[in-house]
């Protein structure tokens, strides 16, 4: 594990508690500023801005407005949308860049910032830390007849809302199939039923009733168990869960059992090679469970691990010219739909694998025997800048543990620990063929990374 190479940029962008530094109002001032002279200068095409529905999302909108503003940046305001819808608007409006006002999956007292290039992709590390040199210097404004203007884009949803459907063939209807969709009291509030509902399905919404701090509040793709509980209640074929920002999914079944992205990705790749429509393998993460790699590997799909991260995925699938990858938390990237993670895009891909095929998702979902994988998150304290990072792979107390471990749980299990890339946690995992010895070992492994960063 390495220290982060940034000073204010994570693996996801920039997050933290609001009201501690970086996450305040004058910082994403003078962010905006300095994002809009490397991002924007000498171009007169704008920088969108979107955003979820966390209460603080208002005042670094017009923050990081003002900022932009200063720099001669021109502004088209999204208001409340999902990150993809960001990255394909970005695209579509032929904008020079992205922000995204989010923190994602976290509780809606954290917030952050994401940036996308003028092709929808995350930026380039020269070019964020171009942003963080600009952010040194000393506040500046262009002369007044040089200052950005900003515009709303009140046809947003709509446009979007089409893009969604256009992801999955022509004529596909979800009629007769009833789907409860999980929209964490997020960005994809709306935009998530209307698309389902113009397909056809009979949809249960839930997790849409926003009000600015009950974002992933118990619900969403972090809390499936509450999309599950409403699929059984209400007799459904499948759950959608989403989170705040709309770039995850985890889908339930209709028994109520999770299916988690290592198994989303297996149904969509294997529907894909039905069509000879799979470009070369899959891209998984160290995460990725081993049951996914065996069961590719059954179908003879190539199989890539990378480290944790969408941008790492991305960046395998992009060398490799492949299409398709993800991670076991939902983030998938359909590289032949879409330039970044789309929870709504990707959930469609499955719901017309089901509705072509005639299967359940259980149906399609069983060949992915997965092993038993546990995580334990542990805190780190005085972590200052709001995102993991510390490096921990000096501690020859942790790597005897680590080795202890490893030969406890033998060839098919797996260790791994990591410092989370967008909240100031070290993340213990452990995967083993004993679910049982595999929480044990966790626990103690846990104890002693705890112990290690206390002392």
């Amino acid at each position: 594990m390495t220290t982060m190479k940034n000073k204010y940029f994570g693996t996801d962008g920039i997050r933290g508690l609001v009201g501690e530094d970086p996450v305040t109002a004058d910082f994403m001032l003078r962010l905006g500023r300095a994002a809009g002279k490397v991002l924007a200068e000498g171009d007169r095409r704008s920088i969108v801005i979107g955003k979820d529905t966390r209460i603080s999302g208002y005042m670094f909108e017009s923050a990081l407005e003002a900022g932009l503003s200063a720099a001669g940046a021109n502004i088209a305001l999204l208001g409340p949308m999902p990150t993809p819808a960001v990255a394909y608007l970005t695209r579509t409006l032929f904008a020079c860049a992205g922000i995204v006002i989010s923190a994602s999956h976290n509780p809606f007292h954290d917030n952050g910032i994401k940036f996308f290039s003028a092709e929808g992709e995350k930026l380039p590390d020269d070019i964020e830390r171009a942003i963080e040199a600009e952010l040194d210097q000393s506040f500046s404004t262009v002369p007044s007849a040089e200052m950005g203007k900003a515009v709303r884009i009140e046809d947003a949803a709509g446009r979007y809302i089409e893009f969604c459907k256009s992801t999955i063939p022509f004529g596909t209807q979800l009629r007769g199939l009833k789907v409860v969709i999980d929209c964490a009291n997020g960005a994809t509030y709306r935009v998530g039923p209307s698309v389902l509902r113009e397909l056809g399905a009979k949809l249960i919404p839930i997790g849409n009733d926003p009000d600015g701090l009950n974002i992933n509040d118990g619900c969403g793709s972090m809390h499936p168990e509450f999309v599950g509980q409403a699929v059984l209640e209400h007799g459904a074929d499948v759950g959608i869960a989403l989170d705040g920002d709309g770039d995850r999914v985890i889908m339930v079944n209709a028994k109520g059992g999770t299916v988690n992205g290592d198994e989303l990705l297996y149904i969509i790749a294997v529907a894909r090679q039905k069509k000879d429509q799979l470009q070369g393998g899959v891209v998984g993460t160290v995460m990725s469970n081993l049951g996914l790699e065996l069961a590719l590997k059954e179908r003879n799909i190539p199989f890539l691990r990378t480290p944790v991260g969408d941008r790492h995925v991305h960046q395998a699938l992009v060398s490799n010219n492949w299409t398709l990858g993800g991670e076991a938390s939902g983030h998938l990237l359909c590289l032949d739909r879409t330039s970044t993670g789309d929870g709504i895009v990707s959930a469609l891909q499955v719901l017309e694998v089901m509705v072509s095929q005639g299967k359940s998702l259980e149906e399609l979902a069983s060949a992915v025997q997965k092993l038993p994988q546990t995580m334990i998150n542990v805190r780190i304290e005085n972590h200052g800048n709001g995102h993991g990072g510390t490096d921990i792979s000096g501690s020859e107390t942790i790597n005897a543990a680590v080795e202890s471990v490893q030969d406890k749980l033998g060839a098919e299990g797996r260790v791994i620990l990591r410092p989370s890339g967008t909240e100031p946690l070290i993340r213990v995992t452990l995967e083993g063929a004993d679910e049982d010895q595999v929480n044990q070992l966790a626990a103690e492994l846990a104890d002693v990374v705890r112990a290690e960063l206390a002392g």
